[in-house]
């Protein structure tokens, strides 16, 4: 069995992954900003006798890393780099604070928590880092800016990161999740007012494809099979939605994605219905 540190884990696939993990007999130091201000996961595991000690992480801040990795006496086999924001709006309209928050948590956050751990597992020659990204690592559309830019730069760092770890037996995995029903993704059905016209379109997208999306629990399962199953595949998408929706970008050049995009709002609504079969529309009730 492991020891597995995962950050984020107040709620979604962190709280989801900290338990998946622990049912499953591994050890979980399951780490976030306010532990206090979110018990879930300590009720669950004193519920259920799980193997799981709460620790307060504050990703954005070099300090708390710092206590929290060397508070642990126990190896760390693997970090699960899962904590995130999601700030939404059109480039020109969001203050510049946006971005900054969102970097430095989804990306420096989970570059902080790597360098943390890397010296004792390359002392140990083993270990297992996996970060949660998303399709949008793969994929840039607006209104999500500086998420898809966070998720981007975690993504190439994690193939250096591979490259540079893999002769330490140390292996690397990014996990992209589809659509799943989180906090985050609901935040997202909420368009701000704006002078551009992509916010309302994928907050009608948001809200339909939440009314099935999966749990999770979906990553989480993706997660724990990565840490015991000793691969060394470096992206797994999550989700049934995953791979076709990195496949459609795919199939496009980028001109034709840009294009895509800069529709006008009937021209837009068309083509995803006719390629998704799904109306997106502010007024519609169904697909």
């Amino acid at each position: 069995m492991a020891n597995v540190l995962i950050t984020g884990t107040s709620s979604g696939i962190g709280l989801a992954t900290a338990l998946e993990c622990a049912r499953a007999g591994h050890k979980v130091f399951a780490t976030m900003r306010n532990p206090a201000g979110a018990p879930q996961v300590g009720e669950v595991a004193k519920r259920e006798s799980l193997p799981i000690e709460v620790r307060t992480l504050d990703v954005d801040s070099d300090e708390s890393v710092r206590d929290c990795f060397a508070g642990i006496s126990e190896p760390i086999d693997a970090l699960v780099n899962n904590a995130g924001v999601e700030r939404h709006g059109s480039i020109e309209e969001l203050p510049m604070q946006a971005f900054v928050d969102t970097m430095n948590t989804n990306y420096f956050g989970a570059v902080r928590c790597i360098r943390a751990v890397l010296p004792r597992m390359r002392a140990a020659r083993k270990g297992c880092i996996v970060n949660i990204s998303s399709v949008a690592g793969r994929i840039a559309f607006s209104p999500f800016a500086p998420y898809t830019a966070s998720k981007f730069a975690l993504e190439a760092i994690s193939e250096v990161l591979a490259g540079e770890v893999k002769s330490f037996n140390i292996r690397v995995a990014i996990v992209e999740p589809g659509m799943q029903d989180t906090k985050m993704a609901r935040a997202a059905e909420k368009p701000m007012q704006s002078a551009y016209a992509q916010g309302p379109r994928w907050a009608g997208w948001f809200r339909l494809a939440l009314a099935n999306a999966m749990p999770p629990e979906t990553t989480a399962r993706v997660v724990r099979q990565i840490i015991e199953n000793d691969t060394w595949q470096l992206r797994h998408p999550s989700g049934p939605d995953a791979v076709p929706f990195l496949n459609w970008r795919a199939a496009m050049t980028d001109e034709q994605w840009v294009d895509w995009s800069a529709l006008d709002d009937e021209a837009w609504y068309e083509r995803v219905q006719n390629d998704f079969g799904m109306n997106v529309r502010a007024d519609s009730t169904k697909a």
